[in-house]
């Protein structure tokens, strides 16, 4: 960790990621305080979620081709400023339900473009050894965001009302653009221009289906979506209803896996000396998976509090050996592409599984909506490690017929 934060363009990137996310804390609670405000109801807040991830299904192929053709870090900084106008315009029509979704699919666009160029820039920035460390970096900075301001956000809403939230969101984008505009990417992947923008949109989705390793991934994150989505959406369903816990436990629920999150990098940095090999990638879906298996069959608390913070840490730790893993085995030409395609992947999961787990939930019980869960990701660790098998095996055939 110390050698990567050594670096002046990694401590950039990561500083305008820290501060953008921290204000995104403020206004998710926020944004959600106040629409749930303003409609008096569950299904005018879950229209928030659904504005959210319409813009990724519909956009992230073109988002993807376009942050391959163009300067990434001219990319991040656009889709900054203009959030930035976004969340600022909140604070002029927030008593206005219709504008707040428009302005939260906006912002969502903005969204679609940054994260593909992020994710992109960062392995040019350090070594391919050096991406765990790296993503770790990121990915703590951004939980400890979650953790400490998102109490704060919300005592913020009720003492003075959103307009401070989005205020601090819009100038968080602000900051953000203003430290990426200094930032000097080391290489620059040849452009992808040649043969059109569709043609390079196709030609990307391509890659994915072709690549062994990358059509495993990406059966792993549609499947641990679909597990995902739901689970999380309905721990406050299984704390009450199968745990039997006051609304005080299911506080204690979500402590747990906040612990767990901010521990699983710190471990994997520090006890492990290749984090992308196979293992360390997909035994995450497996603890999370038996977690989920645990967390169905039993009813104690201090099972499930200890369950839970070890899916915090195989959530945290399977998303930085899983992000490493894909940045290596992506040529850098297509980066954007290939992350464009997993934030559709992942965000198709999620809406389909919060509409079936909901109407499992309440045909069956939340019990079987935690035992889907667990033999998804069951699924989603045995078909990332095929493929992670079959990918080695090819580059062996390549390497012995040189």
């Amino acid at each position: 960790m110390r050698t990567v934060f050594a670096q002046p363009g990694y401590r950039r990137l990561w500083s305008a990621r820290t501060v953008s996310q921290a204000g995104d804390v403020f206004a998710t609670v926020a944004l959600t305080l106040l629409v749930f405000d303003l409609t008096g109801s569950a299904l005018g807040v879950s229209a928030v979620v659904f504005a959210e991830i319409v813009p990724v299904l519909a956009l992230a192929p073109f988002a993807g081709t376009m942050v391959d053709r163009l300067p990434r870090v001219a990319v991040m900084v656009a889709a900054d400023l203009w959030r930035a106008v976004l969340a600022a315009s909140l604070l002029l029509v927030g008593d206005d339900v219709i504008a707040v979704y428009a302005i939260a699919f906006g912002l969502s666009t903005g969204a679609v473009l940054f994260n593909p160029a992020a994710n992109s820039a960062l392995p040019t920035l350090v070594k391919d050894e050096e991406l765990v460390a790296a993503n770790s970096g990121i990915w703590t900075a951004a939980v400890l965001s979650q953790i400490a301001l998102a109490p704060l956000a919300g005592i913020l809403y009720v003492a003075l009302g959103a307009a401070p939230a989005f205020g601090i969101n819009a100038a968080s984008f602000a900051l953000s653009a203003l430290l990426l505009i200094g930032l000097r990417l080391p290489a620059t992947p040849a452009p992808t221009h040649r043969h059109g923008f569709f043609a390079d949109a196709a030609a990307g989705g391509r890659l994915l289906l072709a690549d062994p390793l990358l059509r495993a991934l990406g059966a792993g994150q549609l499947l641990a979506a679909l597990s995902a989505g739901a689970t999380s959406a309905l721990l406050v369903v299984l704390a009450r209803d199968h745990l039997a816990l006051p609304p005080s436990g299911y506080g204690l629920l979500l402590g747990a896996i906040g612990v767990g999150a901010v521990l699983g990098p710190f471990l994997l940095t520090r006890l492990v000396s290749d984090p992308r090999r196979p293992a360390f990638v997909f035994g995450p879906y497996v603890l999370r998976g038996v977690v989920d298996l645990v967390l169905a069959t039993f009813t104690a608390l201090p099972l499930a509090l200890i369950s839970l913070a070890l899916y915090g840490m195989g959530t945290s730790s399977g998303a930085v050996t899983f992000n490493s893993l894909l940045q290596t085995n992506t040529p850098a030409d297509a980066r954007g592409r290939i992350f464009a395609s997993f934030d559709v992947f992942w965000q198709l999961g999620r809406l389909i599984s919060l509409l079936v787990g909901g109407l499992l939930a309440a045909a069956i019980g939340i019990q079987a909506v935690y035992y889907l869960g667990g033999v998804l990701l069951l699924l989603a660790a045995a078909i990332g490690w095929h493929g992670a098998r079959a990918h080695s095996a090819t580059q062996g055939d390549a390497q012995g017929s040189e």
